[in-house]
């Protein structure tokens, strides 16, 4: 018996099998519980399935009768889940069920994130299993693993372990919109192995940092020309060279895939040119306030006394400098638009992290673009920065996008399906940012795809949340579009 907040919920279907879902702990790398359900779901309907050693399946629906010759849809979706919480909330993703909480339009959670994010799309995938009111041809249901921490499950599908000819993405989070792009990424790094030397012991400590700036993420955010914390001290840094003064340290940064927030370098100067670079630091934090205005307006940047008695290693002057015209020559931002989709940034890099490994001081960057030739063309720029300072330069192995085609078929044929249900234009659109959507489409070349969902709001987080009303027209828009296909090939009509 489904739980009485979604009883009365249309489509009841999907509901009944999102509220089943959410009653199943299905952690990234944790998925078995899950695929357990999927394995027991398809046998209890005599529907053929399979599952490869990774952990995705795919469950096999017939065509209805007449329909046998329509083209393949793959309905795809990922069956983990993000797993967060409230501080004060006591749960256990691992083994307790997640409580669903209606708050007027909205289904959310109670302290935890929802699982909505793909939940919704795997329960809608489960409801056409079961839904005997619509015409289709053959479907297959992809659902993948280990999406959310790696994007495990898409990157080992095997050549030929789906069919289809259509691909329908059911991943991505606003009402009304098509999503027909996404950006690839890899990440290059540059390692410099620290040359020390002392600090004058005659020099005293002060700590530089800069803080309070927005960050955000690498991708989504960067298009907004936030500031980049680590390229803020780099140029602070730069600044003061009119000084004589050591660097400790500097760090920065703490995700690959975020826009560093906050950096800090310990530095030793000479107690007869403090009040002079207070002066500096402080014409310095005003401009940078000026530049940052309306974009990132709480840009904090100060300079505090550390412990007089701090003494030890500190970069020699050829080294650090070394670094800093690195960091200073490093691209960060937006490198080109989409000519296809207007706002949408094309490509970009991220100045990512600063960090102390040891004797390796490292910086990391992110590079981004729906374009493969370009994300390795501003790789193969980053890592020149990186080959001139003499630093030794790792590239991760990254993933594909997945380029904005506006003529395919399928997005005709949604289109279409779209007008015909609600009477009104789809927006089309696209993401700087990772879908399994462009691996699916390097592993499969020549299939088709378009990515849609219902709104969903504070994904990743405890406010995490679905709209009710836009979870229907989700449903009812899948439903069209597979009826729409199912009759490529015949007669037949809706």
């Amino acid at each position: 018996m489904a739980n009485s907040i979604i009883e009365d919920l249309d489509p009841s279907t999907l509901w009944t099998r999102f509220y089943e879902i959410s009653q199943i702990p299905r952690p990234s790398k944790g998925e078995e519980q899950i695929r357990a359900y999927l394995r027991n779901f398809a046998a209890v309907r005599n529907l053929k399935m399979k599952e490869d050693k990774v952990g995705n399946i795919v469950i096999y629906l017939e065509p209805t009768k007449g329909f046998e010759k329509a083209p393949t849809a793959v309905l795809q979706s990922h069956v983990d889940m993000v797993c967060e919480k409230n501080k004060e909330k006591v749960h256990d993703f691992n083994s307790d069920p997640i409580k669903l909480v209606r708050d007027g339009e909205w289904i959310k959670a109670d302290g935890t994130t929802l699982g909505a994010d793909n939940g919704i799309g795997v329960a809608a995938a489960l409801a056409i299993a079961s839904d005997y009111t619509i015409d289709h041809g053959p479907i297959e249901l992809l659902f993948t693993v280990d999406e959310e921490t790696g994007l495990t499950g898409a990157n080992n599908l095997q050549n030929g372990y789906i069919k289809g000819k259509y691909l329908l993405n059911l991943d991505t989070e606003e009402d009304g919109a098509f999503y027909v792009g996404c950006s690839g990424g890899l990440d290059t790094a540059g390692s410099f192995k620290i040359d020390w030397t002392d600090s004058n012991k005659n020099y005293i400590p002060v700590l530089l940092t800069v803080s309070g700036l927005k960050g955000g993420h690498s991708g989504i955010n960067i298009v907004d020309k936030r500031a980049n914390a680590i390229k803020l001290l780099a140029y602070l840094l730069n600044e003061l060279l009119k000084f004589d003064y050591q660097v400790g340290y500097i760090s920065g940064g703490s995700k690959r895939n975020a826009i560093p927030r906050e950096a800090e370098a310990l530095i030793f100067i000479n107690p007869d040119d403090q009040a002079k670079i207070r002066e500096n630091i402080n014409e310095f934090s005003l401009a940078a306030v000026l530049e940052f205005k309306g974009v990132d307006d709480s840009v904090k940047i100060a300079i505090e006394n550390k412990d007089e008695n701090i003494v030890g290693r500190a970069y020699s002057k050829e080294f650090f400098i070394k670094v800093l015209n690195t960091l200073l020559a490093i691209p960060h931002g937006t490198i080109a638009m989409s000519v296809d989709i207007p706002g949408l940034v094309e490509t970009s890099t991220n100045l990512a992290t600063i960090t102390t490994e040891e004797n390796f001081l490292i910086i990391g960057t992110s590079q981004r673009s729906s374009i493969e030739s370009a994300k390795k063309n501003i790789a193969a720029s980053v890592k020149s920065v990186f080959d001139l300072a003499g630093a030794a330069v790792k590239n991760s192995d990254g993933y594909p996008g997945w380029q904005p085609n506006l003529d395919s078929d399928l997005l005709k044929i949604s289109r279409r399906a779209f007008i015909e249900t609600f009477d009104k234009e789809p927006e089309m659109k696209a993401v700087h940012a990772g879908l399994e959507c462009g691996i699916l489409g390097d592993k499969f070349p020549g299939i088709e795809m378009v990515s849609f969902g219902p709104t969903i709001e504070g994904a990743h987080s405890p406010d995490e949340k679905v709209n009710i009303p836009a979870v229907e027209r989700f449903y009812d828009l899948l439903k069209a579009i597979l009826v729409d296909i199912a009759n490529i090939n015949n007669e037949k009509s809706r």
